[in-house]
């Protein structure tokens, strides 16, 4: 693919500290179609159409959903209100959580809180609108089930890149190295989770779009490192997370630093970004902390 029709456009929110350059959608412009992955939330559609008028984008042919959480698809049906013949490529388990999303934004409010409140009801996708399909349409992107950070997950393959969405966590950039951590929000199964990274790896993309954050190269570094942060986060848990309260967090964190090489550039980041990512950190131990449990009983 020509990497200059495909552009990002960050869905910054100033509300949320360290929200910038962490939420994008990705645009493609090509000769015989067009398509956006990850629309984002309600709250950032207004920009979203803004940057998609000035790209002088007319037609939207396909939007393809990674995964349905607030912040990669919540603003679909939205999105759909300006973009009406656009189709919309789903996970089969999510199309009726994005067609009647009353359950997925309740429990969206009970997980996240005011962050959902920021981000913005979820509006209905009209089921017309919406299929899954492991190829889309003409256009020789493939589709790929990856349950791991969501059950409802999906990896696209488009030429020799990959949309990656969180299939291998959270990546921020820094001047050190590679900064990266899993994302395993309840239910994690890490067998599931390391079968679909494994199968990511086997199509050998050149280039990886991380949803949160950016187009990184060459993917199977970033693939690697994230299979193995999977197991070794699992492993720390273990060891000393398994309370799940605020010391067992900051024992994790040290733990981190001293066994994850790649974890360890967090004090790299800016304060905001740094902030961000220690919160989220707390969502990841206690996804982990829950397949521990399961698995044990």
């Amino acid at each position: 693919m020509n990497l200059e029709n495909l552009s990002c456009i960050d869905l910054d929110e100033p509300r949320l500290e360290g929200f910038t350059k962490f939420i994008s959608a990705w645009l493609y412009q090509g000769d015989e179609f067009t398509f956006l992955v990850d629309p984002g939330p309600l709250a950032s559609i207004s920009h979203l159409l803004k940057e998609l008028q000035a790209k002088k984008v007319t037609r939207l042919d396909y939007i393809l959903l990674t995964h349905i959480h607030i912040d990669h698809a919540g603003g679909t049906g939205e999105l759909l209100k300006s973009y009406p013949e656009a189709q919309v490529i789903c996970h089969p388990q999510g199309i009726k959580h994005m067609v009647e999303p009353a359950k997925l934004w309740q429990g969206s409010l009970k997980v996240l809180g005011y962050m959902a409140e920021v981000y913005g009801e979820i509006i209905p996708v009209p089921a017309a609108n919406i299929s899954f399909s492991e190829k889309v349409g003409d256009t020789g992107i493939s589709v790929f089930k990856t349950p791991g950070h969501a059950q409802h997950h999906l990896c696209f393959l488009f030429d020799d890149l990959l949309f990656g969405g969180e299939v291998v966590g959270v990546r921020s950039p820094v001047k050190s190295g590679i900064y990266m951590r899993p994302a395993t929000p309840p239910r994690f199964i890490l067998d599931v989770a390391l079968n679909s990274v494994e199968d990511m790896i086997k199509l050998k993309p050149a280039r990886m779009v991380i949803a949160h954050y950016g187009l990184v190269e060459p993917a199977l570094d970033y693939l690697e490192i994230g299979r193995d942060q999977l197991k070794l986060w699992v492993r720390g848990v273990e060891e000393v997370a398994m309370a799940g309260d605020e010391e067992s967090e900051e024992r994790l964190f040290q733990w981190l630093l001293e066994h994850d090489q790649n974890y360890r550039r967090i004090k790299d980041l800016d304060s905001e970004t740094y902030a961000r990512e220690r919160y989220f950190l707390g969502n990841t131990m206690r996804g982990m902390i829950d397949y521990i449990k399961n698995r044990q009983e």
